[in-house]
């Protein structure tokens, strides 16, 4: 079975390693997969290496990017081209613009052929995944609606399934915002590799001692991109309350890992709140298991997620987590055990109402001064995760997918 795997581009981020792991790790001869990537853009790191690493050679298309752009029916015609040249037997898009660029392309592939005038387009199936949705907090309402039209007709005409990644997700996807019908959607959850995530002592020692953490310290990191819609003034005026506060907690130090188009602008809005070292940058970081090894809590301040991958790696790490109760982030913290005024404890995490600073603040507090709260959420949250979201589950769902797609002839 010929897969054509098509993404935007290799930014840091879930999807990219998502998309790499299964172009590399699907099992031959049974399948063979072709990964179509954009450019990534100023400001963003890129993840070539991962798929270098991984062995897996994409098929880069410069024109295909992030923003709308005229270029787009380049990266269009370029992406139709190779979908002649692999004659693929799948057509499996991750994020928005390459869901787009990829879903016409698809239906052009499928329907631009003579043997249509008697009844015999191409046989393809066209699968997407929504690793997160634009459907909120990314744009004004006008631009919003546009893109949700073009969803809801490419659902419509341009594909066969829709995959998301958390039972969160789908509920605002097609329940909330009318995306697609149910039988299209299937519900896949990520998967990550494991084997990096041990909590070694030795490990988690170097690395405190490299950021000069003292072992009383309760360090709070956030890893992912430095970007408008993970909203960190929200956490940058938390640790500047939590300091204000500092004689009622323990001693709380913040630590953002990762790099973004706001990076100087968060770095200036930092040190203009609190000028001592409490909020620490530490740029992009490739061996991500030694930065979680040294950590005490992991959070999120995001106003729209899909299931973020930094959760489920810091809970593969054994970290508890708190985070704005958004997307699947709140299938990963579980039912509630305890409700508070403004967070609320569930089974593996804490969750507070978005864009909220003074219950962000309570809860973590309350967080950092329970130990055994702690303990339970990171006992809790490596079992779900170790039981849940490895990488050979995933791998083993999507050719599963795959293969009963190809034994209906429905599809």
């Amino acid at each position: 079975m010929k897969i054509v795997r098509i993404i935007a581009r290799l930014n840091v981020g879930g999807p990219a390693r998502h998309v790499v792991w299964l172009t590399g790790g699907l099992p031959s001869p049974e399948f063979e997969s072709v990964l179509i990537a954009g450019t990534v853009p100023d400001g963003e790191e890129d993840m070539s290496y991962f798929a270098a690493e991984n062995g897996v050679k994409p098929v880069y298309i410069p024109e295909l990017s992030r923003e709308l752009s005229p270029k787009d029916l380049v990266s269009l015609f370029k992406i139709y081209r190779v979908l002649r040249r692999e004659r693929p037997d799948v057509v499996h898009t991750h994020t928005a613009k390459a869901g787009t660029v990829g879903r016409v392309a698809a239906f052009l592939y499928r329907w631009a052929t003579w043997d249509t005038l008697i009844g015999r387009p191409r046989q393809l199936t066209v699968i997407h995944t929504f690793h997160g949705h634009v459907f909120h907090s990314y744009y004004g309402s006008l631009k919003t609606s546009v893109f949700l039209t073009i969803e809801r007709l490419l659902a419509r005409f341009a594909t066969d399934r829709i995959i998301t990644i958390s039972e969160q997700q789908y509920s605002e996807i097609h329940e909330r915002f009318g995306v697609g019908r149910t039988s299209q959607f299937r519900i896949v959850p990520l998967g990550i590799d494991l084997t990096v995530f041990g909590r070694d002592s030795g490990q988690r020692q170097a690395f405190r001692d490299s950021i000069g953490a003292g072992d009383d310290d309760i360090v709070v990191g956030f890893v992912g991109r430095l970007t408008e819609i993970k909203n960190l003034s929200l956490l940058l005026r938390v640790a500047e309350k939590v300091k204000v506060r500092s004689n009622q907690s323990p001693n709380i130090r913040f630590f953002l890992v990762g790099d973004g188009n706001l990076r100087e602008q968060l770095e200036s809005e930092a040190a203009a709140l609190i000028a001592d070292g409490t909020v620490t940058f530490l740029g992009h970081q490739h061996d991500i298991g030694d930065v979680l090894s040294g950590m005490d809590i992991i959070a999120l301040t995001s106003r729209n997620e899909g299931t973020p991958l930094s959760l489920i790696e810091g809970m593969a790490a054994g970290l508890p987590f708190i985070s704005t109760a958004v997307g699947g982030v709140v299938d990963l913290a579980g039912d509630q055990v305890e409700r508070h005024d403004g967070f609320r404890v569930c089974e593996r995490g804490v969750l507070v109402d978005a864009d909220n600073v003074d219950s962000f603040t309570d809860g973590l507090i309350y967080l950092a001064k329970n130990e055994k709260l702690r303990e339970r959420l990171s006992n809790a949250g490596r079992e779900y995760i170790a039981s849940n979201y490895s990488r050979e589950r995933l791998v083993d769902d999507i050719a599963s997918l795959y293969r009963d797609l190809g034994n209906d002839p429905r599809r």
